[in-house]
């Protein structure tokens, strides 16, 4: 059977002393084997379709001091992600979370004068992992609503401000990007982008307009980003201080 079968592992769950549990997963797209640190996702091996499972365990292995340092960093991140409970003060771009027990069985949320309202069964513990998940999946829709109402006229009026030519915007929940600029320049931005302060979350938009004119990100890309957004190195440093999924 070859490297490349489609009846291969694509991954492997194992648990490794002083590190936790590691998955190893084949991808397509992968030229070398390489470990991937996320916040919520643990630690990844990502490992080609040429190479096997202990190849990346070995690699894992060699790797490992490297990992144990970085990890306090990770768990870090993971902790700063809210609990919610009626006394968290939340408020969405232009909405304010409110938790409200009630006598139903059920989650059920909604959109009311300016508020996030969402119940929960009043038997139920908010903190428990299914009412907190179900929160930040409302949450999260919120945002995606927010999304679709303010940031196409963001980057239509930058566009313009700039003269820098679009095809469309698309909103979507991506897991790694803020936004990407697609080759027919459609721009495409994440929800969470809601989230951010305004000076980040317009620098988001400059960076991927700029994209219509500058595909990569050589000298000449950074050159037109700092023209327009006016301090593109500071503003992407930073960007590094907010991860998507951690709010």
């Amino acid at each position: 059977m070859s490297q490349t079968s489609p009846y291969l592992l694509q991954s492997l769950q194992i648990h490794l002393d002083g590190i936790g549990p590691v998955l190893l997963e084949r991808s397509r797209k992968a030229k070398r084997i390489s470990i991937k640190l996320q916040p919520l996702k643990g630690v990844r091996v990502i490992i080609p379709y040429a190479a096997s499972f202990e190849e990346g365990q070995r690699f894992l292995q060699a790797k490992r001091n490297w990992v144990q340092q970085h990890l306090p960093r990770i768990e870090k991140q993971e902790n700063e992600r809210t609990i919610f409970d009626e006394s968290t003060i939340f408020r969405t771009f232009s909405h304010q979370l409110q938790l409200i027990p009630h006598a139903a069985s059920t989650l059920k949320a909604r959109l009311a004068q300016g508020q996030l309202q969402v119940f929960y069964p009043d038997y139920r513990n908010v903190a428990d992992t299914a009412v907190q998940e179900y929160i930040r999946k409302v949450i999260q829709e919120t945002y995606r609503l927010e999304a679709k109402q303010f940031l196409p006229e963001r980057v239509h009026y930058f566009a313009q401000k700039f003269n820098l030519q679009y095809n469309k915007v698309v909103i979507k929940k991506a897991s790694t990007r803020w936004g990407s600029c697609s080759y027919q320049n459609n721009i495409n931005l994440n929800l969470h982008l809601m989230r951010l302060p305004e000076h980040l979350r317009d620098y988001v938009i400059l960076h991927e307009l700029a994209h219509t004119i500058e595909k990569n990100h050589g000298p000449r890309f950074w050159a037109l980003l700092e023209k327009i957004s006016g301090n593109a190195v500071g503003l992407d440093k930073e960007m590094r201080h907010y991860r998507i999924d951690i709010f």
